[in-house]
């Protein structure tokens, strides 16, 4: 029997694919806990329809990822943080922290895993900040300073 995935299977399909699988498992397991619809004519056209649209619109999101990573370069945000006299921080700063700055100064939001600091970020000082997402790589300045 041929199916449409509607969610991950392990195994057997991701969601989105159109399969042939045997129709004992289809009835017995995938279709009852929805986990995939029988493929009809007019469901594989509506799921061309589908998959064409969601691939448009992961191309915008990735053009508008690129250009916003590539406005950022050489920006430069900073940070008052709880240090040392000699200034050691009391907490390291990661790549979650940096994002949320970057989104209270600049309003840019981006993925926690676009953010590589090039070395741990533990002193006050200037911070080199590599960001890379949708194939685009920019630097920015990160300096922390003693609150």
């Amino acid at each position: 029997m041929k199916i449409i995935f509607l969610k991950d299977v392990g195994g057997v399909g991701k969601r989105g694919e159109i399969k042939e699988v045997s129709d004992g498992h289809a009835m017995n397991m995938l279709i009852p806990h929805g986990l995939a619809i029988q493929a009809t004519a007019e469901k594989i056209a509506g799921h061309a329809k589908m998959m064409a649209e969601i691939s448009a619109q992961k191309a915008d999101e990735e053009k508008k990822m690129t250009a916003t990573v590539q406005g950022l370069r050489g920006a430069r945000i900073e940070m008052k943080v709880r240090a040392t006299e000699k200034g050691g921080l009391f907490k390291s700063i990661g790549p979650k922290e940096i994002g949320e700055a970057l989104k209270e100064q600049k309003g840019v939001a981006l993925p926690v895993d676009a953010i590589k600091p090039l070395e741990p970020v533990k002193t006050t000082g200037d911070h080199i900040i590599k960001i890379s997402a949708s194939g685009a790589e920019s630097e920015i300045m990160l300096k922390i300073v003693a609150a």
